[in-house]
């Protein structure tokens, strides 16, 4: 999506009322909406059409949403904005855990809905004026294209989230620096903080996995215990 165009919105759910409604308002507050009731549906309306963000619902009958996110995972970093009746934390622990990068729990108000749609469109789309002003230096075999919002493995490009990327790109633009949740919460830009602050180390934990050689024992993502998260571009252990 560039700056001049519509944001194109795919709305997954079983509940035709719903779908009805957010396309509606969606539609009236400058989107375009496509809708969906399952999983087949959404494929197919992903393969007319790639969707800017991912309205969808955890319960589908079919594959349900944390199966349909860890598929899209594999191809995409779209933006996800999961939805679910149920709102204990362990599902959103696990939602995050396989890429979805905000959750909102039924019954919502539309409004609410609208806010976070647009703020995951911020951090997806807006260039991060602080990191795209310096030179961003490497780390190991990567590289952090900030103009492109991509990291680069020896010029291959490894998938990351829109959610994984702002908080990598906040990590290696204050290097070899203890940042507590707090102050990590406050540098990512657009990020609306709420009591369930496990998001931080959920993010890191699935950053881990996809830049450190041995999770158990992280060089570039290090602990600080009752402190925080220390980037070190070296990759050294301490």
């Amino acid at each position: 999506m560039n700056s001049l165009s519509i944001p194109h919105i795919l709305v997954v759910d079983d509940d035709p009322s719903l779908r009805d409604l957010l396309a509606s308002y969606l539609g009236s507050n400058g989107f375009t909406v496509a809708v969906a009731g399952d999983g087949v549906a959404m494929w197919a309306e992903l393969a007319q059409r790639p969707a800017d963000a991912i309205v969808l619902d955890l319960m589908l009958p079919g594959e349900d949403g944390l199966a349909l996110t860890r598929a899209l995972r594999t191809k995409s970093s779209v933006p996800i904005l999961m939805l679910s009746a149920r709102g204990e934390e362990l599902d959103r622990v696990i939602g995050l855990e396989v890429g979805v990068d905000d959750y909102l729990a039924k019954p919502f108000g539309p409004r609410e809905l609208l806010a976070r749609l647009r703020a995951l469109l911020r951090r997806s789309h807006t260039p991060n004026t602080e990191s795209d002003t310096r030179v961003t230096p490497g780390f190991g075999p990567f590289t952090l294209d900030t103009p492109g919002h991509r990291l680069l493995r020896e010029g291959q490009e490894v998938p990351l989230t829109s959610a994984e990327y702002e908080l990598l790109a906040v990590l290696v633009t204050h290097p070899n620096r203890v940042l507590s949740r707090d102050t990590l919460f406050d540098l990512l830009r657009g990020y609306e903080r709420d009591a369930f602050d496990r998001s931080i180390d959920n993010r890191v934990a699935r950053l881990r996995r996809k830049i450190e050689r041995d999770t158990n024992a992280p060089v570039f993502i290090r602990t600080i215990r009752s402190e925080g998260y220390l980037f070190n571009p070296r990759g050294e252990l301490p």
